[in-house]
Parts: C-alpha cells; sequence; structure tokens
C-alpha cells in the first residue's frame, strides 16, 4: 500500500513555489542562500589556515595541506549520495510521489554511514602506507599523522545532508547546516590550538567538532521534525537496489570529480615535492586555501540551482529550468572574471597574511597570479555537470568530471610539471580553462534535450 503523508501547507509552499515563484527571484535566494553558507565555510578554511600557519608554523601548513585530500575524498563521498539523492527526491516531489523522496533520502543516509564507515575501519589500518602516498615524509609525516587520524575518526559525521534539505526548497535550514558548524569550528580552532596547545590535533578536532554539530543538526531535522513533505521510517533506510542504482548513477559524476580533485591534489604535491621544496608545498597550500574560497559561490550557484532543475524538470516545466540555467552561467561567468582579477591584483598581500617567510610569500604570490587566470572559468564545468545532474542525465557529468581529469588536467600537470614549479602553476590555470571549454560544448547537446521524469 502506498504511504500517504499530508503537509502543512506552510511546508508544501516551500516545495510548490520552485515550481511557481519567477525563476530569477528564485534562483537569486537559493543561490545567495547557498553561497552564504558555503562561503562561510571557505571563510573557515582561511581562518584555519591563518591559526595553523601562525600557531604552529609554514612547514604545519604544509602538513595539514598533504592530508587535505582525505577531507576532499571524505567531501566526494557525501556530494555523492547529496546530488543523487537530491535530484531523486526533488523530482519525486515534483511528481508528487512522497513515499519515493522519502526512500530516496533515507538509502542517501544508509548509503553514507556505509562508506564512511569503511573510510574510517580502511584509513587507520593503512595510515602509514597512505601518509606515504600523499608525500608525507621526516617532519612533514609528523604533523601530518595525528591530523590525518582525527580526519578519520570523524568521518562518520562529515556531512550535513544540507543538498537533501535544499531538494525539499528548505533554503532557510540548509544554510544554518552550514553557519552554525563554521562558527563552532571558528570558536573551537584558537582555543585548542593556542588556549589547549593542542598544534594539527586541536585543529583536526576543531574540524570535526563542527561537523558533529552538523550532523546532529540533519539527523533532528530529517528523523524528529514533523513539519515536512515526507518522512523517513526504518524501512526508508533499508537498501532498495533500484533507488541506490539511480542514486549512483546520478551521483558517480560528483565522486569522480571529488576524487579527481583529490588525486589532482596529491600529484600536485608530489610533483611540487620532486621540483620544488618546502617553501613550493607551503605556497601551494595557500593558494590550494585561496582558491577553496574563491570556488565557495561557484558551489552556491550549482547548488541553488540544482532542486530548482530537478522540480521543475519533474512537473514537466521544461522552460523553467532552462531558465535557471542560462541565469546560474551567466552569473558564473561575471563572477569569475571579477575574483580572477581581484586574486592577481592583491596575490603577494594575500599571501602575506598566512606566511611568514619572504621567498615562501614571493612564490605564494608568482603562483597565485598565474592560478588566478583559469580561475574566470572555473565555475563552469561544475555548474554543468549539476544541471546534467539535475536533469537526471549523468552521461555529460561524467565527461567534465573524470574525462577532464584524465585527459585534460594529468597530463598537463605529469607535462608541465617537469619544467619546475612555473609549469605547474601553469597546468593548473591552462586545466581549468581547457575544462570550461569542454563543458561549454557538451551543454550544447544538452540544450535541446528533453528532462526525463524519476
Amino acid at each position: 500500500m502506498t504511504r500517504q503523508h499530508v503537509a502543512p501547507a506552510a511546508t508544501a509552499d516551500h516545495t510548490s513555489r520552485l515550481g511557481t515563484e519567477p525563476v530569477g527571484r528564485l534562483l537569486w535566494r537559493a543561490c545567495t542562500q547557498t553561497t552564504a553558507a558555503v562561503g562561510v565555510y571557505g571563510i573557515y578554511a582561511l581562518t584555519n589556515a591563518w591559526f595553523v600557519g601562525h600557531g604552529v608554523g609554514d612547514t604545519a601548513m604544509a602538513a595539514v595541506n598533504l592530508v587535505a585530500p582525505l577531507l576532499l575524498l571524505l567531501g566526494a563521498v557525501s556530494t555523492t549520495v547529496g546530488a543523487g539523492g537530491a535530484s531523486l527526491i526533488s523530482r519525486a516531489l515534483g511528481t508528487g510521489d512522497r513515499q519515493a523522496a522519502a526512500r530516496a533520502a533515507g538509502n542517501s543516509f544508509t548509503l553514507f554511514w556505509a562508506c564512511a564507515t569503511a573510510t574510517t575501519v580502511l584509513g587507520l589500518a593503512f595510515l602509514d602506507p597512505l601518509l606515504a602516498v600523499l608525500g608525507a615524509h621526516g617532519e612533514l609525516r609528523d604533523s601530518a599523522r595525528p591530523y590525518a587520524v582525527v580526519l578519520l575518526c570523524g568521518a562518520l559525521v562529515s556531512t550535513g545532508f544540507s543538498s537533501l534539505v535544499r531538494a525539499e526548497g528548505r533554503m532557510g535550514y540548509s544554510t544554518l547546516l552550514w553557519l552554525v558548524p563554521v562558527a563552532v569550528q571558528i570558536t573551537l580552532d584558537p582555543l585548542l590550538i593556542f588556549g589547549f596547545d593542542m598544534g594539527v590535533r586541536g585543529a583536526a578536532l576543531g574540524t570535526v567538532g563542527g561537523q558533529a554539530v552538523s550532523a546532529a543538526m540533519s539527523l533532528w531535522f530529517f528523523f524528529a521534525q514533523r513539519h515536512r513533505p515526507y518522512r523517513i521510517t526504518l524501512g526508508d533506510l533499508r537498501p532498495h537496489g533500484p533507488t541506490l542504482r539511480a542514486l549512483l548513477g546520478i551521483g558517480l559524476p560528483s565522486f569522480l570529480a571529488g576524487t579527481g580533485v583529490t588525486l589532482l591534489a596529491v600529484l600536485v604535491n608530489a610533483t611540487l615535492a620532486a621540483t620544488g621544496s618546502a617553501t613550493a608545498l607551503a605556497a601551494y597550500a595557500v593558494c590550494a586555501r585561496l582558491q577553496t574560497f574563491v570556488m565557495m559561490p561557484h558551489t552556491g550557484i550549482s547548488q541553488g540551482l540544482q532542486p530548482i532543475v530537478g522540480y521543475n524538470s519533474g512537473r514537466g516545466l521544461d522552460h523553467r529550468a532552462r531558465h535557471a540555467r542560462n541565469l546560474a552561467l551567466r552569473a558564473s561567468l561575471l563572477y569569475g572574471l571579477l575574483t580572477a582579477t581581484t586574486l592577481a591584483l592583491l596575490a603577494e598581500p594575500l599571501a602575506r597574511l598566512f606566511l611568514s617567510d619572504p621567498d615562501t610569500v614571493t612564490t605564494a604570490g608568482q603562483a597565485l597570479r598565474v592560478i588566478a587566470v583559469g580561475m574566470t572559468a572555473a565555475g563552469i564545468g561544475p555548474l554543468v555537470a549539476a544541471y546534467a545532474q539535475a536533469l537526471g542525465r549523468p552521461a555529460p557529468a561524467y565527461l567534465i568530471s573524470i574525462g577532464a581529469l584524465l585527459l585534460i588536467k594529468v597530463p598537463l600537470i605529469a607535462t608541465l610539471g617537469q619544467r619546475g614549479t612555473g609549469g605547474v602553476w601553469v597546468a593548473l590555470a591552462t586545466g581549468e580553462l581547457a575544462t570550461a571549454a569542454v563543458a561549454l560544448m557538451l551543454l550544447r547537446r544538452l540544450r535541446d534535450a528533453t528532462p526525463k521524469a524519476p
């Protein structure tokens, strides 16, 4: 028997306005909220770097950056279940199938918890070989090990499932799932690093502490709050083959993209370690944090776009989905141009905020000016991939994620990296521009495609 659940009017309004409110206004509100949320996390990434750099030292900064791929990997897992689950939920709500929405959400939780548990067990069991692969040796290894241990132990709480919250139109609570934990993290970092003299272990505990708050908030939202369009039961947590296949089919490109970012970071660190020095590694650590911060609004635009496209495609309102896509694309290009110009002009002053050694500051400034060129179009690939996933058409997202990595970015790093640190910076910028060009070509193929209902 099909389960019935009548949502309160206020909750129904949150969801139904995805298909009725003017697209421009809807996208603006969604993107400003998601951008504010992820932007705050970007601020945390920068403040965390400042606390580590000034509280522990430049070597610790390089060590923390070597372990950063672990965070990226966990992020890839959460993005996989988030993108896949959100697409299924928003399209199911668009067609009025609340039971399918609940099952998609429940299976998203189960899949993430299983993957996070496996990550913790395997990561701790093979920690030393893992650190060696990441390039942590000698003094860097001594700093990286305690940081990695804490992050692996906190894997189970490393997401708040904000994309599933956005899928039903609850943008405000989705934003809180970022704001509150980041406030906790920014409070814990100086307390643990400076107050309790815990060094890099304190930085990791601050990160996990904030993540735990986000996880607790999401559990309350999905399992205790009653005023929602669907309820998750124990039966919805039970693995359901068709739902898991659909979830993974749509979300796997996000995992590949996240894994690609992880592998690319490992490759860049290994190349810099071989051709450069600890100075180059510390310089790249700062550039990577600044790049993460700059990319946050791009992420916000993509995340704000997905529930609008998914819901409207589910209801057959294809023109609204296409209009939202076009507005998001223009916003991403404009933002990319503005931020790239700012980074290029303020490269060394920004580097000086996090680093104290003059040579490292100079190296970071040079790197940032080159990398900024690629940042002009860095948001295009993720945006096109998110649009395709929201339509339930993962093939273009696969090509953007894994295709761009294997055919463009890795070969560029491997080839140009042989010329030294300058070649690495050029390879990073060129890779972003080439990926954007490929994404725009794929978008042309999607323009006349009819979105499919779930």
